[in-house]
């Protein structure tokens, strides 16, 4: 595959899914305070789906890779993270430590897409796992600081996502194929699981309750997930992987943390320690040799 230069159309997507993604924790905090994490799970993949089955085609690929996909980035992803946020996770750096992402899928994508790593990849991997290690020390359990469970399932969360990153790539193998019904379908999966995880972690009473209870912040909060951040969202990303190598698109996401740590002081009011405004820059840091690295190398051939 020729690896083309970014469009302005596909920086002006690559933009959009910054904003929306920015946002979208948020977003994520407010349906939690009225929703338990897997019912909001599944009623966000139900937004995305279930209301488009009848006039989306199923994508042109094998269903393994649409289910593989739903279950990676719809269960694995979302369901660490909404977890990870009710159980202490500050909306600010979640925004920062799910961008581990961009490094996970340079892992994965070595061994499991053949691609090719440089040597200044390594390195923003490497300044940026010195932040992540500054950003875990520097947890609480204090009200608005970051708790050590929350930072493990987001981390947990950043790996699904970059697994979900590498099942694209390979179902790009298989031949072209339209994003949007690929969202569309893969977001069928996690539902059931979702459910099931919600009965038994909270109980049908519980479930029960939270439904009948539904307001209009959560319930906006779920049209927000399940339509802005799922199907637009993702469906420009996934039209970004396919045309780009992973180790070019999955860098932009060095834009999310300043659109979702702004958002978390404007909105909640929250304010990150010293420790972790170092742990952060080394992150962002990273991400940019990670991104430039190349450009500049280039420059000095």
């Amino acid at each position: 595959m020729i690896a083309l230069p970014l469009s302005r159309g596909d920086l002006l997507r690559a933009l959009a899914v910054v904003v929306i993604w920015g946002l979208n924790f948020v977003v994520m905090k407010v349906g939690l305070q009225g929703i338990g994490p897997m019912l909001l799970g599944a009623l966000r993949f139900a937004a995305a789906s279930l209301p488009f089955l009848l006039f989306v085609r199923f994508p042109k690929l094998p269903v393994r890779y649409v289910v593989a996909y739903g279950l990676a980035q719809g269960l694995g992803q979302f369901g660490f993270l909404f977890l990870g946020l009710s159980l202490g996770m500050t909306v600010g750096m979640a925004s920062v430590v799910m961008q581990t992402q961009a490094f996970f899928t340079l892992l994965l994508a070595v061994p499991l897409l053949g691609e090719r790593a440089r040597a200044h990849q390594w390195l923003g991997l490497t300044v940026a796992l010195s932040g992540l290690v500054l950003i875990a020390t520097a947890h609480g359990e204090g009200p608005g600081q970051m708790t050590l469970a929350g930072f493990v399932l987001t981390l947990g969360a950043g790996f699904m996502w970059a697994v979900s990153n590498i099942v694209v790539r390979l179902a790009n193998r298989q031949g072209d194929y339209d994003p949007m019904p690929f969202i569309v379908w893969s977001s069928v999966f996690p539902i059931l699981p979702f459910v099931a995880l919600a009965l038994w972690m909270d109980g049908p009473q519980t479930v029960l309750a939270q439904l009948i209870g539904l307001r209009w912040p959560a319930l906006l909060a779920v049209l927000f997930l399940a339509w802005l951040a799922t199907l637009l969202a993702y469906t420009l990303w996934t039209q970004l992987l396919k045309r780009h190598p992973a180790g070019r698109v999955t860098p932009f996401s060095l834009l999310v943390p300043v659109v979702g740590l702004w958002s978390a002081w404007m909105f909640f009011n929250e304010l990150p320690m010293p420790q972790q405004w170092l742990g952060t820059g080394l992150v962002l840091l990273g991400l940019l040799v990670n991104q430039l690295g190349g450009w500049w190398v280039a420059r000095r051939a």
